[in-house]
């Protein structure tokens, strides 16, 4: 009888032992830069924008285990929009979803992590394939330094460079150079303005042909 529960135990461990080991995936959200970022098992795998919730439905900060996954799902709330890849996080509605509408703009949803749909449709294959129990979502940060953030970037203009002009016809007078002639446009300035003894008098105009 003895022999026979060792050979059952040993038949149970094996049986044990050929079943896939499931993955810990750990999915970090940082509001304040409006990334994600996706480990399984220690090892980074993934890196996305975000949009989270806007001041007044903001995205609740803490450390989740997700309790349920919808491939299809639409808002029951905000007219039936659509949410695809759904992975609600907390009891109170909140998921991680797809969207289309642009990501990475801060303050955008009424408290739901948006993804990019491709990348939403990556992270809902990857948590139903390792399970929801061995899912954790944590968030982070504050989405008010986002907005502030957002507002103080740089916006980086492209300098229209102009063709330079040729070389000025040597008739022209001292001042005319000096004060530069050239305006950018394409025709020539307005004729300078010279004082004598009797008033005003138009000074020397440019080579009209240069």
């Amino acid at each position: 009888m003895r022999r026979a529960k060792l050979v059952l135990l040993s038949s149970i461990w094996l049986i044990g032992a050929a079943l896939p080991a499931r993955a810990d995936i750990l999915i970090r959200v940082d509001q304040s830069m409006q990334r994600m970022s996706v480990d399984v098992d220690g090892q980074h795998l993934y890196d996305w924008r975000v949009s989270t919730g806007r001041p007044g439905y903001e995205t609740p900060n803490g450390t989740f285990r997700p309790n349920r996954m919808d491939a299809d799902h639409f808002s029951d709330e905000y007219e039936s929009a659509p949410m695809p890849h759904a992975i609600f996080f907390d009891l109170h509605g909140h998921a991680i979803h797809g969207s289309f509408d642009p990501i990475g703009h801060p303050a955008a949803s009424h408290g739901c992590v948006r993804l990019d749909p491709a990348n939403a449709a990556k992270l809902f294959d990857l948590v139903n394939e390792e399970g929801l129990a061995k899912t954790t979502v944590e968030i982070t940060g504050d989405v008010t330094v986002a907005l502030r953030n957002s507002k103080h970037a740089p916006k980086v203009r492209a300098a229209r460079r102009q063709p330079p002009p040729s070389a000025p016809d040597a008739s022209w007078d001292q001042d005319t150079q000096q004060l530069g002639g050239y305006n950018g446009f394409d025709h020539a300035p307005l004729p300078q303005q010279s004082y004598t003894s009797s008033g005003y008098e138009a000074a020397p105009q440019q080579d009209p042909n240069w």
